[in-house]
């Protein structure tokens, strides 16, 4: 194997760290509770947004704001080496070969968006029973091999 090929496998063990960093496999979603951090019983765009900086933070080991090859492999599984090799392809602005906590987080309107569809009754906040419908829904769609975008 040569070594620009053995650097793709290693990055590409790094994805969802915008699930370590944010992201986490499909069956590591965090539940409702620990989203929930003041216990209100609502999900507020600013506790998802503590949620996806505190998993960053575990992320980065050695805490220096930036996510080295090296953390992101440790917080992935194997499923996610292609993913993480595009993932920094495609996010590393800089071009620095790391992940800032910036070049990670997704556009703010897209979270608007995602929040707003889940947030049905236009509250601002996701209550418990929002929170499950929408696991419910995506678990369904998952099951036909669609999503529902609605």
């Amino acid at each position: 194997m040569t070594t620009k090929f053995l650097m793709v496998v290693v990055m590409a063990g790094s994805t969802m760290v915008a699930g370590a960093a944010q992201a986490q496999a499909r069956g590591d979603r965090p539940d409702f509770a620990t989203l929930d951090a003041n216990g209100d019983g609502t999900v507020t765009q600013q506790e998802l947004v503590a949620h996806r900086e505190a998993r960053f933070a575990e992320s980065d080991t050695n805490g220096d704001g930036a996510l080295s090859i090296e953390e992101l492999t440790a917080a992935s599984r194997e499923k996610a080496a292609e993913r993480a090799a595009r993932m920094l392809e495609q996010r590393d602005a800089n071009g620095d070969g790391l992940l800032q906590q910036a070049e990670l987080a997704p556009g703010s309107d897209r979270m608007e968006r995602m929040f707003d569809r889940i947030d049905a009754n236009d509250d601002g906040a996701i209550s418990a029973e929002e929170f499950e419908e929408i696991k419910e829904r995506r678990g369904r769609d998952r099951g036909h091999g669609r999503r529902d975008r609605g």
